[in-house]
């Protein structure tokens, strides 16, 4: 079994965790929450999104976070964008980095975002094309790539079609969202080895969340195939709105503490992680979904 030597984490808590927790965190908190992320060594942190505050208020205010954020050289701070519309605030904001979405699922695609594939793919090929010409880094996002609230199990092939349209797009890299959890790891590797004929492996990235408990084994599952990119949320903040009972993103401290005993760097520190993760925490008043956050908690007493 060959291993990268070394993973790079993608930190989506304080874009994807905290845009599905009901009690919505003040500017200065989300602030704070990146920059201690990117004390504890993390790379990549998703600052927010540029989506409308009618529908995800408590990314509101993400123009402001952007401004209040000191912002590190070497560290990206992608934002999500939704449209032309959301790129132009982004491009006033000075995101460098840009993030777009789309679905392997039809019913998934009609109910989060009120499109077909074919037209959300439509609709982000004048942003991608935009945001590359004035030279802004542009990272996709597929979800339901394993199964789906509404339509259970999801194709690979259906998963590849997707990614496909978005690298052509010009995404340097596309993050493979097992939305609502359900996944296992062959599954995961088929989905891999499918998309991976489109895409190249160095491009991808996986995106689990742990609502049966398989994220860590699916994340090891997509190692052994060449995966070297992983997006995780400290503490596991988030979740889906549009699938029941969806828990959140795998924890940044559990793939930190997996990847640490087997020799994989991240460059991340995991008690500087864990502490910060209590700090978010604290700002939502509710107990952390991270079993290594949990078990570091009790051993500092």
């Amino acid at each position: 079994m060959t291993l990268p030597a070394a993973i790079r984490i993608v930190e989506v808590g304080p874009r994807d965790g905290l845009q599905n927790e009901p009690t919505p965190v003040s500017v200065a908190a989300r602030i704070a929450l990146i920059e201690g992320l990117v004390d504890a060594g993390i790379r990549t942190v998703e600052a927010g999104s540029f989506v409308s505050p009618k529908w995800v208020p408590q990314m509101a205010e993400t123009a402001a976070v952007l401004a209040g954020l000191k912002r590190k050289d070497g560290v990206r701070y992608p934002v999500l964008v939704p449209n032309l519309q959301g790129l132009e605030a982004a491009e006033a904001a000075n995101a460098k980095d840009i993030s777009i979405f789309a679905a392997a699922s039809e019913s998934f695609s009609k109910k989060n975002i009120n499109c077909s594939i074919a037209e959300s793919l439509d609709r982000f090929r004048p942003v991608a094309a935009r945001a590359l010409e004035q030279e802004r880094r542009l990272r996709g996002y597929v979800s339901c790539v394993l199964g789906c609230p509404y339509e259970g199990a999801i194709a690979p092939e259906a998963v590849a079609r997707v990614a496909k349209a978005l690298y052509e797009m010009g995404c340097e890299e596309i993050s493979l969202g097992d939305t609502i959890g359900t996944g296992t790891p062959l599954k995961a590797q088929r989905m891999i080895e499918t998309v991976a004929k489109h895409v190249p492996m160095r491009q991808l990235a996986v995106h689990f969340h742990d609502t049966y408990g398989q994220a860590l084994a699916n994340i090891l599952a997509t190692l052994e195939m060449g995966i070297a990119v992983i997006d995780s949320s400290v503490a596991g903040l988030g979740g889906c709105p549009y699938a029941k009972g969806a828990s959140g993103n795998v924890a940044t401290e559990d793939v930190v503490y997996m990847l640490d005993g087997m020799g994989i760097a991240t460059g991340i520190d995991l008690d500087r992680l864990a502490k910060v993760g209590r700090f978010v925490l604290q700002q939502l008043a509710r107990p952390p979904a991270s079993k290594v956050a949990q078990a570091l908690a009790a051993k500092a007493g």
